[in-house]
């Protein structure tokens, strides 16, 4: 189970939103995506959400459970009903949860197949969008097979379906894709535009010096494609979404590495990357260095700092280390094998400025341990 949701997470780059019919939050928690419920998605970002539309745990009131709440949605929303057709007319759609026969599935289809001749051009560009995982217990089969669904009294409709047990690999098919632009990379774009489309501060620069421009800017570039370029996220921010990057497995954003100049003073993890991305220039001076500068750090930690403690709680919670030593005490014991990985990760999520030394030196430390060979 936890290697199928590691997969699950490795997607979350190249899908633009989820639409759920469960209450529950694990899906807005696996993918770090906006939960929508009710009005708001009729004012939603189509891109990095996910639409509730049966409601979610966190608002019972708006929870859509019993035939009278059903036969309400069907009547009153349908304006939320129209946003939704439209994201899967236009965009490909993957069903998973479903069976063949859910009134789910079949409802969508009679909604949509009423607006759109079944035997038309349209018609066979949607059903090509659609793909229906449907669970079978024992099955590890992948292929590709066409199934009719009756749509009693309206149509027959044929789309594409994969019956298997075997959910890992559609997860790893999904996030293998390499799209000309990610859906993540949309996401980023919208969220801008947004910002400006709001009212916030707009200023101009006359610039021909792109990297001089603080990364924080957001920025209209006019000009050849032949000359301009900019790298949308520097080694420094790359870092801080270690992560993310590596729950992604996002091998495209990692190409960037080989146009950063590191300087040996540099802290920089590359164990993980290299694992993610194997072109990456250098790599064998780059994971020197990486020892190195680690190994360093671990010289000049005090002997106050070299704690016993098999827990970081267990350190922070130490009177007899400083507080400005506290992550210095963190980083021997990751590297000396005191503290378990898992807890040494945890903690790295969750720092507060992902900017900070003693972050870069700890993330390396760990880095290593968890991927140096």
């Amino acid at each position: 189970m936890r290697d199928e949701i590691s997969e699950l997470k490795k997607i979350r780059k190249n899908i633009a939103s989820i639409i759920t019919t469960n209450y529950d939050r694990f899906v807005e928690e696996i993918f770090e995506f906006q939960p929508l419920i009710g009005n708001d998605i009729l004012l939603s970002n189509p891109y990095g959400s996910v639409y509730k539309i049966h409601g979610c745990v966190t608002n019972p009131l708006k929870i859509i459970i019993t035939k009278e709440d059903y036969d309400k949605f069907d009547s009153k929303y349908e304006l939320i009903r129209a946003q939704l057709l439209s994201i899967f007319i236009h965009n490909p759609i993957v069903f998973m949860g479903y069976g063949i026969g859910d009134e789910n599935i079949k409802s969508l289809l009679k909604t949509i197949f009423t607006y759109v001749d079944p035997n038309s051009d349209d018609a066979n560009k949607i059903r090509d969008n659609f793909l229906l995982v449907e669970h079978e217990k024992e099955s590890s089969s992948h292929d590709i097979c066409e199934h009719d669904i009756d749509l009693e009294g309206f149509s027959t409709i044929r789309i594409n379906k994969i019956k298997t047990d075997d959910f890992k690999e559609v997860y790893s098919a999904i996030s293998d894709l390499t799209l000309p632009i990610s859906a993540m990379d949309i996401r980023k774009v919208q969220n801008v535009v947004k910002e400006i489309y709001a009212g916030g501060s707009i200023k101009v620069n006359i610039t021909e010096d792109l990297d001089s421009l603080n990364n924080n800017d957001k920025i209209i570039a006019i000009g050849s494609a032949k000359t301009i370029q900019y790298q949308y996220q520097t080694s420094a921010e790359m870092m801080g979404n270690y992560f993310n990057i590596i729950d992604e497995s996002n091998s495209q954003i990692l190409t960037l590495i080989n146009k950063y100049t590191i300087q040996k003073t540099q802290y920089f993890p590359v164990f993980a990357f290299s694992i993610i991305y194997s072109n990456i220039n250098n790599i064998k001076t780059f994971k020197e260095r990486q020892r190195e500068k680690v190994q360093s750090a671990i010289n000049l930690i005090s002997e106050s700092c070299k704690v016993k403690h098999n827990t970081i709680d267990g350190i922070l919670s130490d009177t007899s280390v400083t507080e400005s030593n506290k992550n210095n005490a963190v980083l021997w014991s990751t590297f000396n094998g005191g503290l378990s990985l898992e807890e040494v990760e945890g903690y790295l999520r969750g720092f507060p400025d992902k900017s900070d030394a003693p972050y870069r030196r700890i993330l390396c430390a760990y880095d290593i341990k968890k991927y140096g060979t």
